[in-house]
């Protein structure tokens, strides 16, 4: 089975995005091996970038709102081609001060889910959903219409 980590700079505070978290792990596990990395918020992105880069395995995706965006379908066909290849997978999303330029070097690559910002805790939540979305739309499941 595949092991995708979410590395997250910054803990969730908040119950509901605990609780939402919690729901869509429990749905990946059916398609994945899924690990939370909550990695400690410092002053900037550069005190952030070590403990960030230790995190990471195999396949590194930070988001990062210069990176390419893509719809469901096409984040379906990456998750199919790297699990298909045995790839480990990482999920980077930084902290508010954005992620340091060698994260974002070492990355394999930069994905955009809007030029918009939103909470860290919120994406976290829609990060998760998006990759349970993909293991559904390569299952032939219902949920993705």
């Amino acid at each position: 089975m595949i092991r995708i980590t979410f590395a997250c700079v910054g803990k969730l505070k908040e119950n509901y995005w605990r609780d939402a978290v919690a729901e869509y792990i429990k749905r990946l596990s059916r398609f994945c091996k899924t690990e939370i990395r909550e990695l400690p918020e410092r002053s900037s992105p550069k005190e952030e970038a070590e403990e960030i880069l230790r995190a990471c395995r195999g396949y590194v995706i930070a988001l990062a709102v210069e990176g390419r965006g893509c719809s469901s379908e096409k984040l379906a066909e990456k998750l199919k081609a790297l699990c298909d290849r045995g790839e480990e997978i990482t999920f980077v999303i930084g902290s508010s001060c954005g992620l340091d330029g060698r994260v974002k070097a070492a990355a394999n690559e930069l994905l955009s889910f809007s030029e918009m910002t939103f909470p860290h805790q919120m994406m976290r939540v829609i990060l998760l959903e998006q990759v349970y979305r993909a293991f559904m739309i390569n299952a032939g499941g219902e949920y993705h219409k």
